[in-house]
């Protein structure tokens, strides 16, 4: 699909529509549909900003190419003045005093926020279930699950609510969502983007990123996003890429796969055998490809939750109802503290908090929190060895499809091991994009670190190729 950035630029331009229109009939959308992926509508700002877009073009004045675009966001960002509640009961009528790093570099350009959208409570949860504002239903059959934690935000683009959202990904959750609604998901290298303003889940892999309908949309987007922040110490400055440079797959010579991962018992016979007969095609293009070793799939789950779960209980020991959130008073200020997080963290988040605390716990820390540390080391080191043979790394998203609506719920275990072929690329913090191709839930491209490029070259490839 072409960029719908530039085409409603375009349109803006020409005056073939106005901006108000625009944002008003996107609004309209998300307002009528039946997806839950609305948190809230920022409804008058938005009609504001549209109107001072119209203005400008009116008065013959040049406007950006993001200039007037509508957008989500996932609602786990500081928007200054809205309603940041990460779908939890706990923040459900807090509102953000400052506005994230990536956000205001998106506003800067003149992009029109349109909705916080609907999540796992603090994403945590691989299906959009985990909500207070009821589970996000998938864009292309809902009676499944939209994919999480990000779900909202996919399903918005998917319908055409908005032209594109940021969502955020800790062991998948832009990709597997943009690969359960058949979208484009990137997760960039950590640190490309600031972190700065986000609601922390697992520090050590969150990352910001875009999901669109486009290879050039998701461009421009990790453009304009990118770049060193004084906010966030783990940020870095990067290049710009260029349309030029993504536009042909020159440089990309030899590819590989894991071989576990297409052998595992738990992959779903018709996403093995379309993902094998892309691996055919791309033969038949003259690439070469080669089959790779990698960690078992429940080593790689194992150490992700491990870690994540670790800094979840650290970076939501903060939220006791004392300088934010629902307060909820009791005998005296412990049982205050434990009423609170009792009545107001989701059965998902508590399992993770009380798991959190389990592994850094004495006696639990060397035997199982540092073990997980070191294998984190041990699976950067496998992905350095493995990028000096191939250039990029070809994936299933997912082993299943979607499941039904209730499942996930009913089988936390089942959920996480949703993120096996996920979560292995956020612990080696690579580029890493969903492509809404090959298999019924998309394929997943990864390059080496801070080589986005690549990876948006490859994708380009494909699209032309099956």
């Amino acid at each position: 699909m072409e960029s719908q950035i530039k085409k409603i630029h375009q349109q803006l331009v020409s005056k073939q529509i106005t901006c108000t229109d625009l944002v008003q009939k996107r609004l309209n959308l998300l307002k009528q549909n039946t997806h839950n992926t609305v948190n809230s509508l920022l409804t008058e700002t938005a009609l504001v900003a549209a109107a001072k877009v119209d203005e400008k073009i009116s008065n013959e004045e040049e406007i950006g190419l993001l200039e007037g675009i509508p957008f989500g966001i996932k609602d786990v960002y500081m928007v200054q003045g809205t309603y940041t509640t990460a779908s939890s009961d706990l923040l459900k009528n807090y509102k953000a005093a400052y506005t994230a790093t990536a956000i205001q570099k998106l506003l800067d350009a003149g992009a029109i926020p349109l909705v916080k959208e609907n999540c796992d409570c603090f994403g945590h949860g691989s299906s959009s279930e985990n909500t207070i504002f009821g589970a996000v239903k998938n864009a292309i059959d809902d009676t499944l699950v939209s994919g999480g934690s990000s779900g909202g935000s996919a399903v918005n683009v998917a319908k055409g609510y908005t032209v594109f959202s940021i969502g955020g990904d800790t062991g998948g959750s832009i990709r597997q969502p943009a690969g359960y609604n058949n979208i484009y998901g990137l997760k960039p290298t950590y640190g490309r983007i600031s972190r700065f303003g986000i609601m922390a889940y697992a520090s050590s892999t969150d990352c910001v990123g875009p999901l669109a309908k486009s290879i050039e949309d998701i461009r421009i987007l990790l453009n304009i996003m990118s770049g060193k922040d004084i906010k966030d110490q783990t940020s870095y400055t990067s290049q710009e890429i260029s349309r030029e440079n993504i536009a042909c797959v020159e440089g990309v010579k030899k590819i590989g796969y894991f071989k576990n991962f297409i052998e595992s018992e738990a992959i779903d016979v018709t996403i093995k055998a379309d993902f094998l007969a892309v691996i055919e095609k791309i033969k038949a293009k003259g690439i070469e490809v080669k089959e790779l070793d990698f960690f078992k799939s429940d080593t790689l789950v194992s150490t992700y939750y491990t870690l994540a779960m670790a800094e979840t209980a650290s970076n939501l020991s903060r939220l006791d109802g004392t300088n934010y959130g629902n307060r909820i008073e009791d005998k005296n200020l412990k049982e205050t503290y434990a009423v609170t997080r009792s009545e107001n963290f989701s059965k998902e988040t508590k399992r993770r908090v009380v798991g959190g605390n389990q592994v850094l716990s004495q006696g639990f820390s060397d035997a199982i929190y540092l073990k997980a540390l070191a294998l984190k080391d041990q699976i950067s080191e496998s992905f350095e060895k493995n990028f000096k043979e191939v250039d990029i790394i070809l994936s299933p998203v997912t082993p299943a499809p979607p499941p039904v609506i209730g499942e996930s719920l009913n089988d936390p275990l089942a959920m996480y091991l949703s993120d096996e072929y996920t979560v292995g690329f956020s612990l080696g913090q690579l580029p890493t994009l969903t492509v809404p191709q090959g298999t019924v839930t998309g394929l997943q491209i990864t390059a080496a670190k801070k080589n986005e490029e690549q990876v948006l070259k490859f994708a380009n490839f494909l699209k032309d190729t099956i």
